[in-house]
């Protein structure tokens, strides 16, 4: 696909500068454990994928999965058995994308709003139940993220099961065309007999769900729970969405493109920490990259290549 072209130069540009800053860099060991580090952000952003292309956005996922990891640690801290304390908190996460699309949905208000409002209210919550502290999760569930099965991580093996679900939902299912007919025209789609009010709900309701079990992942990463765990971890998973390929105003998915798209975040990342650079330094520079990849998302590919060939091998 033409739209994994740019993501995958630019994963071999950063492979390029990482090697030149540290000789390791390309150590396989290394790029696993860094990219399982961000694992989540890659897992929500396949859920993310359908509530952008049905014309949408969820600026409360980093709130939700930090809501449903406390509510989750407090549980297991009660006493309550870690199974049903995981189960319990992927249902929780499920339960506030689920909320989220049905106030766009009923109120036929802007998700931008409705989104920032409820990310301000699950964040909010969750200082709420555990104040300033940080409550421990159990001994039983931490360490998960250390597992390895053929060679990888159990949270990057999640990633690609999900991604693979997402990818293949998105291009061969019904449900699919209604999210990429929802966000082209939502008028349209509606006289076309398109379920519109189900398919954004499906949508919100899905990502909660990948929500409740980034949760659990980062809960078990950590070994804890805090209420300011998470913070703009909604502009990485957006970034992830649009370089990938996926058309920021809905319309148009790319859910593989948004698997390259996380591994170059992922490298990214890490070239930064290689290079000592600041958490605010880290924020700009993904801001610099979504932007450009908007502008980019917005030419022809054909285009942008002709740009960058020499001029006495461009068409007259």
């Amino acid at each position: 696909m033409r739209r994994n072209i740019l993501p995958g130069l630019l994963i071999v540009l950063v492979a390029v500068i990482g090697n030149r800053l540290s000789p390791n860099f390309l150590d396989f060991a290394y790029l696993r454990d860094s990219a399982t580090l961000v694992a989540e952000l890659g897992l929500i952003a396949v859920g993310m994928n359908f509530i952008i292309t049905s014309g949408n956005i969820d600026l409360s996922v980093g709130s939700n999965m930090v809501l449903t990891a406390c509510i989750t640690a407090k549980f297991m801290v009660g006493g309550m058995p870690a199974p049903l304390a995981l189960l319990l908190g992927v249902g929780i996460g499920t339960l506030l994308g689920w909320l989220n699309g049905v106030l766009i949905t009923y109120f036929r208000a802007p998700s931008f709003l409705i989104t920032v409002a409820t990310m301000a209210m699950y964040r909010g919550a969750a200082k709420a139940l555990l104040g300033p502290q940080s409550v421990k999760a159990p001994s039983g569930i931490v360490g998960i993220d250390t597992q390895t099965f053929a060679g990888l991580t159990i949270p990057l093996l999640i990633l690609l099961v999900t991604a693979s679900i997402g990818a293949f939902v998105m291009q061969k299912t019904i449900f699919g065309s209604w999210v990429v007919a929802v966000g082209s025209n939502s008028r349209t789609a509606l006289y076309s007999g398109v379920p519109v009010a189900r398919v954004v709900r499906t949508s919100y309701t899905l990502t909660g769900f990948i929500c409740g079990i980034a949760a659990m992942l980062m809960l078990s990463r950590l070994g804890l729970a805090r209420h300011d765990l998470a913070m703009g971890s909604e502009l990485d998973i957006i970034t992830i969405v649009v370089v990938g390929g996926t058309a920021i105003q809905g319309g148009a998915a790319n859910v593989i493109g948004s698997l390259l798209a996380f591994i170059l975040i992922a490298l990214l990342r890490s070239v930064m920490g290689v290079a000592n650079f600041t958490a605010e330094y880290q924020m700009t520079i993904i801001g610099i990259l979504l932007i450009g990849m908007v502008l980019a998302n917005r030419l022809p590919l054909k285009l942008i290549l002709q740009k960058l060939r020499p001029k006495s091998q461009r068409a007259p």
